[in-house]
């Protein structure tokens, strides 16, 4: 291993940092694209001015260190890499006068799709639909709400792997309700109280083996059994109760890995910093009580929060968003140790992973973007899909299903 222009003999960053970042307590830096991808060396104010400013090849020490302080803006341009190759893949279109209440009220069926209407739950497969049954939604108090970005309350449909659960919760609200789809009884209803839920959707997320894990404050998850409502899950995690295991942090939308060990949250902490952590559900579910309250925290988002996320693989989380402030992109970040591994530019809007590439619901079209590359490879203009399952995403508007199913 040889000396780096940093001055140490360390494991190279693969990026460039200005001779000012390279000690402890180093000023504020920009982040300075090269024109090349997302590349961007990082830069004190004085050098980001200058013409020809010294950068030295960064250990990662060094540069894990300076990113901490590039807080204060982008310099330049991203390149955004668009390789558009024919967009393989089966497509299908047919009849469906449906309207789900909100793009958050499709949900994958293991028979197709489950819809929530203003009539109830709606169940359709690539022949028919049929109504099941009225939905009771849950009825949101009047409370006073903070100032901030519009996030309007509305219902968000769930539903179990094997089809039997539902559940409606209130996104920006307190309340939620778990459904038994084939007893038709309500299994547990659900309040993460009042405490600043306007900023983050209810966090919700249904596992395998029967159960189903929710927040039950707005700094507590808990793991229910989906058959009878039972908590499994019972800790102290007051700071009166348990000062050791406390979380001063407000849970968003979960997202479980593929394989289900995993837990993505994307909330906030004070004051107020949005941070996205990875929890550990395995180690949870095996007796490890305090998980959630030791959750790794992936990135420092500065104040934004609420973004679009996706597993790209069991390892590796997608961030909607890179940098601070945040460039329309996204941001990998290994899920075991929240270390940066890459990011590209370009994508925006509600996302999803399969397969290794991300599958972005953009205001123009369908967008699929290969993180090795770094660049679009697929296209569907007019496609906006509101769910997915296995590959195959379905768009519902204008009483007509239309899906598309990528190649297997």
């Amino acid at each position: 291993m040889k000396v780096l222009s940093c001055g140490h003999v360390a494991p190279a960053a693969g990026a460039r940092v200005c001779a000012h970042l390279t000690t402890d307590n180093g000023p504020a830096c920009f982040r300075v694209l090269t024109g090349i991808k997302t590349h961007f060396d990082l830069q004190c104010p004085d050098c980001a001015d200058a013409e020809a400013p010294e950068l030295l090849d960064a250990c990662v020490g060094c540069f894990d260190r300076a990113e901490v302080l590039a807080h204060i803006g982008w310099r330049g341009s991203p390149e955004i890499l668009l390789r558009d190759r024919e967009l393989a893949g089966t497509w299908a279109t047919r009849p469906c006068p449906i309207t789900p209440l909100n793009d958050r009220c499709l949900a994958p069926h293991p028979e197709g799709w489950l819809a929530l209407t203003a009539a109830g739950f709606v169940r359709i497969d690539e022949e028919d639909q049929w109504l099941l049954g009225p939905a009771v939604l849950p009825e949101e108090r009047d409370v006073e709400r903070n100032d901030g970005p519009d996030r309007p309350r509305g219902p968000a449909l769930h539903v179990s792997p094997d089809g039997r659960f539902a559940a409606i919760v209130s996104d920006y609200g307190q309340y939620g309700t778990v459904v038994d789809l084939v007893e038709w009884i309500t299994v547990l209803d659900l309040d993460r109280d009042w405490n600043d839920n306007e900023w983050t959707r209810f966090p919700f997320a249904f596992l395998d083996g029967g159960r189903f894990v929710a927040a039950t404050d707005s700094n507590r998850l808990d793991v229910f059994d989906a058959a009878t409502g039972r908590l499994l899950t019972e800790r102290p995690t007051t700071r009166e109760d348990n000062p050791d295991d406390y979380l001063d942090y407000f849970f968003g939308a979960l997202l479980p890995s593929p394989s289900g060990r995993s837990l993505l949250t994307d909330g906030w902490a004070w004051h107020p910093v949005g941070i996205p952590l990875v929890i550990d559900c395995a180690a949870w579910l095996a007796g490890d009580r305090h998980a959630p309250e030791h959750g790794r925290h992936l990135a420092d988002r500065g104040d934004v929060w609420d973004t679009p996320m996706a597993w790209l693989d069991e390892t590796t989380v997608a961030l909607q968003g890179s940098g601070r402030p945040l460039l329309d992109g996204i941001e990998l970040r290994d899920a075991a140790t929240g270390h940066y591994t890459g990011s590209f530019a370009g994508p925006a809007g509600r996302m999803w992973g399969h397969g290794g590439l991300l599958y972005v619901a953009a205001e123009a079209g369908l967008e699929v973007w290969d993180p090795a590359e770094g660049a679009r490879v697929g296209f569907a203009p007019g496609f906006h899909p509101i769910a997915h399952r296995d590959g195959t995403f379905a768009e519902l508007r204008n009483d007509q299903l239309r899906t598309w199913t990528t190649p297997r």
